[in-house]
């Protein structure tokens, strides 16, 4: 028996976030688990992109990584800018150029 992944542990830690994402219309993907540096990515699309507390959101995950797991040293959430989730776009309605949170998404 072998033991997890990272990329599975932070999918699995993930998925138990997603009722919270997800009742707001937001989807999550983790695109990145370095085992050797520790750097995870995280990708939220769906309705999060264009969301006013989308960093809040980004904030948490990343805050909660760290500190959830010992082998995690470094958290990037990012967010589709344009706000597009409709069905045209891929995995889980992620589209757009992908923006670091605490970038503009200049929806405002």
């Amino acid at each position: 028996m072998s033991e997890k992944s990272l990329a599975e542990r932070v999918e699995q830690w993930m998925v138990g976030q997603m009722p919270i994402i997800q009742m707001h219309g937001g989807t999550s993907v983790v695109r990145e688990a370095n085992e050797e540096t520790g750097e995870v990515v995280v990708e939220l699309g769906g309705t999060c992109s264009g969301c006013g507390i989308s960093n809040v959101t980004a904030d948490n995950i990343r805050r909660d990584l760290i500190m959830d797991f010992e082998d995690v040293t470094d958290v990037t959430v990012r967010t589709a800018s344009s706000g597009d989730n409709g069905a045209s776009t891929v995995e889980g309605g992620r589209g757009g150029e992908l923006k670091h949170e605490t970038e503009s998404a200049g929806h405002f």
